[in-house]
This record gives structure tokens, C-alpha cells and sequence, in this order.
């Protein structure tokens, strides 16, 4: 990949010129742009991969049972996985090498603005199996641009044991309904962090910050702001300000716009918004149990963290907040494979 990044960039190109022309927003493009960095990380990403445990063949909890059966659980390939995803071109390599790493074969089906940078890195990857003694068709990728191939896939229950779709809730829904194969999802990213009454407010700022407007476009940035009323007053004003001038839309509840003046009326339907793009609804809340419901009624399960020194609440959040990652001091853009050692 890395050698051969003048081709990928030059295919990158193609598809982002493309979308230019047709209009779409800043934040799909961003998501659709490969540079010689990102271009790198996803080399590391793949050599990180390389470096994990074998998973094919593990066995794990082994037990005797009454009737003399040695009992235990084997990790084993599932066979081959449909994947079905849109504009990020690094999605193809994680995805190809997370399959081949668990032993199974995948066919790739990517957004149709990507598919001259899906063509080249689908190319480069199958070059590599061969030279590793695979079978090149343990990697494919279906070149239609067509909505209609999805279709055709979602149908192949004789020969797809999986679907993952990864992308936008339209698509994931769209999947789950039609597909004939089983299919493993999440729908949307509404990601919260909670500032407790006591958190460490600088601390806070820099998680903040860094989940907002990292990479905004992406399912494990944070989309709620949730802040405790006793400190509000001290950090909003602060933080409020950096994120507009880093070019954050604002949307705030009405204590929150009584505080920091210049920013947009939160709707009812902004608290359950995936706004991947750099807007931010911000809400005060009078205590942790307030956070906890707001989360519970408006998220998405995805991800979720307190900035907090109290232990006790710490450690409350951890285990009454229903996410994949609940994280205490720590940005929403750690729900990450590799960032967690998994891949």
C-alpha cells in the first residue's frame, strides 16, 4: 500500500472530483479523501492485525460434564462475509484483512463515490494474498456501481454466511430489511460524554474537544455534550467558545442558551441526531441520573463517557449506561479495533 500510494492517491482523485461535481458536503468528502498519512495507518493498521493471536482453532472454557464429556467452546471461521459499506476507501482494507486474519473469505461492496479507490485497493490486496500463497479470491470486490448489486448480494444465502453493513442508518436499515442472509449491525453513532459536577473541567475540554472535532464524520465521535448544571456556568462558556471557532455548529437547550449567547435552539429531533459533520447539541442536566436517561432514551448503544474524579459515579456510569464501550475519562474515539488490541 504504502509503495504503491501514488496510484491509490491518483485513483482518489478520480472519486473525489466526482463528488465535488455532484455537490456532496464537506464531511463526505472528507470521509471519501485517502492522504499518504492515512495511507500509512491503514498499512499499520493491517501489520497490527498481522500481529494479533490466531483466533482459528482457540478453544476456551473446557469443562467435565456428569456424563464424562470434555465440553468447550472452538473459535472457527465463519466462512464468507459480505461486506457492505460507503464512502470510506480504509474500510476495504480493514475490512479485507480482519476477514483474513479470522480465517474467512469477503466480498467487498463498497459506495459507488469510492469505487476507482475500492478498484485499486482491492487490486493491491489480492496482488499481496497471491504473493502469500492465499487464493486471490479470498478477497473480491464487486465493481458495479449499481444499488441494485446490494440487492443481488443480500440474496446469496447459499454461498454469504454474514452481512456486515457498515455506514449510515438508511443503508444499515436498508440491509436489515432485505437481506437473506443474517445480518450484524449497529444502526447509528449517537455518542455522549457527561462532564460530572466533578470533573476536572481542563481534562474535560481536551476529551471534549478531541471527540468532537477530531474526525467529525466518523461513528465514535461525540454528538451530545452533557454537562452537569453545577459546573456549566465555568466550562460551557470556555469550551462553547473553542468549539466555535474551530467551526462547531452549536445547538443548545435553553439553559444552555442562557449561558453562552450566538448559537442555535436545540429540536427535539437533535438529541437523536448522527450529525457526523461538525454540529453539536449541547444540554444541561441537573444531575448524572438526568444524563443517564437522556442517554437511555436518545442514544444509539454505541458509545458513551463520563468525565468524572468520584469513583463511586465513575463506576455507577459504567454499569447502569447500555453501550458496546462506556468510557470514564477518556474520548468517545478510543471505540476503536485497534485502539482496544481487537483488530
Amino acid at each position: 500500500l504504502v509503495d504503491k500510494s501514488a496510484q491509490l492517491l491518483q485513483e482518489n482523485q478520480k472519486d473525489l472530483a466526482a463528488a465535488r461535481s455532484a455537490g456532496l458536503t464537506g464531511a463526505f468528502v472528507e470521509r471519501l479523501t485517502l492522504t499518504e498519512d492515512l495511507i500509512k495507518s491503514m498499512a499499520q493498521g493491517l501489520e497490527e492485525v498481522a500481529l494479533l493471536p490466531d483466533p482459528v482453532g482457540e478453544i476456551a472454557r473446557i469443562e467435565r460434564r456428569p456424563n464424562g464429556l470434555m465440553v468447550g467452546r472452538m473459535r472457527i471461521p465463519l466462512g464468507v462475509i459480505g461486506f457492505i459499506y460507503e464512502s470510506r476507501p480504509n474500510v476495504t482494507v480493514d475490512a479485507a484483512g480482519l476477514c483474513l486474519k479470522s480465517g474467512n473469505a469477503v466480498i467487498l461492496k463498497g459506495g459507488s463515490e469510492a469505487i476507482n479507490s475500492n478498484m485499486a485497493l482491492v487490486g493491491i490486496l489480492v496482488e499481496a494474498i497471491k504473493e502469500a500463497g492465499l487464493p486471490g479470491h479470498a478477497v473480491q470486490l464487486i465493481p458495479s456501481t449499481e444499488r441494485h448489486a446490494v440487492n443481488l448480494l443480500l440474496e446469496l444465502d447459499q454461498y454469504v454466511d454474514l452481512i456486515i453493513p457498515r455506514g449510515g442508518e438508511g443503508l444499515i436499515r436498508f440491509v436489515a430489511e432485505n437481506s437473506r442472509i443474517p445480518v450484524l449491525k449497529h444502526y447509528k453513532g449517537v455518542c455522549h460524554i457527561y462532564v460530572d459536577e466533578s470533573a476536572d473541567l481542563s481534562t474535560a475540554e481536551e476529551i471534549c474537544f478531541n471527540a468532537k472535532v477530531q474526525r467529525p464524520g466518523v461513528c465514535n465521535a461525540m454528538e451530545t455534550l452533557l454537562v452537569h448544571e453545577k459546573v456549566a456556568p465555568r466550562f460551557l462558556p470556555s469550551m462553547l467558545g473553542r468549539f466555535k471557532e474551530a467551526g462547531v455548529e452549536i445547538r443548545g437547550c435553553t439553559k444552555t442558551l442562557q449561558i453562552f449567547q450566538g448559537i442555535s435552539a436545540a429540536q427535539e429531533s437533535d438529541w437523536s441526531e448522527e450529525y457526523l459533520d461538525l454540529i453539536l447539541s449541547v444540554k444541561v442536566v441537573s444531575s448524572m441520573d438526568e444524563a443517564i436517561e437522556h442517554i437511555e432514551v436518545y442514544g444509539s448503544n454505541h458509545t458513551e463517557a463520563i468525565i468524572t474524579e468520584n469513583y463511586g459515579r465513575a463506576h455507577e456510569f459504567l454499569t447502569r449506561v447500555d453501550s458496546s464501550v462506556v468510557l470514564v475519562n477518556a474520548s468517545t474515539r478510543f471505540n476503536d479495533g485497534n485502539q482496544l488490541g481487537l483488530g
